[in-house]
């Protein structure tokens, strides 16, 4: 994988197994949880960072990175493939520790996973799906060039709260890094 950098030093790298403790320490906090799937579990031990280490170590191409700071893990971000005729289609999900909001850090790394996607996985469009209560990560996906295409009402459910799904996307003729 091509190194992308950024004024901010934003880097995506592989996961090392020494990301471990700190993943499990930054991803086990409920305000991240209660925005993400919940097939991540809540509460997350070290044993299911290194396991999640592990899997994305296995993947052939690498779809998933380690997001980095000054040398630092600071989060996630990775891009679900999709198969038949959605080939040409990735979701993109991601997560940022919470001392690390509101400085830019995930806006960069989702533009240079895009990137990745469109010039080393040759993606003709990526999209994600956000809860409607998550304003932060709404605002990552547009500053960093998504549109909303749509809004799913009373499409997900969350903590039993049934809620709309905001709809972003991002087609490779349109992007601009």
């Amino acid at each position: 994988m091509t190194t992308y950098t950024n004024p901010i030093k934003i880097r995506l790298r592989p996961f090392y197994e020494s990301d471990a403790p700190t993943l499990a320490r930054l991803i086990n906090n409920r305000k991240i949880w209660n925005n993400i799937r919940d097939f991540i579990p809540h509460p997350y031990f070290e044993q299911d960072a290194r396991e999640f280490i592990g899997f994305c170590n296995q993947e052939d191409p690498k779809t998933t990175f380690a997001v980095e700071y000054e040398g630092e893990f600071v989060g996630a971000v990775g891009l679900v493939p999709q198969t038949d005729v959605y080939r040409i289609s990735a979701e993109i999900g991601y997560w940022l520790g919470e001392p690390f909001w509101g400085k830019g850090f995930m806006t960069e790394a989702v533009k240079q996973m895009v990137d990745y996607g469109f010039k080393h996985l040759n993606l003709t469009r990526i999209f994600t799906g956000v809860f409607d209560f998550n304003k932060g990560s709404q605002r990552v996906l547009e500053k960093a060039g998504f549109k909303l295409e749509c809004i799913f009402e009373k499409a997900l459910i969350k903590n039993g709260v049934v809620c709309d799904e905001y709809r972003y996307a991002i087609i490779k003729d349109k992007w601009r890094q």
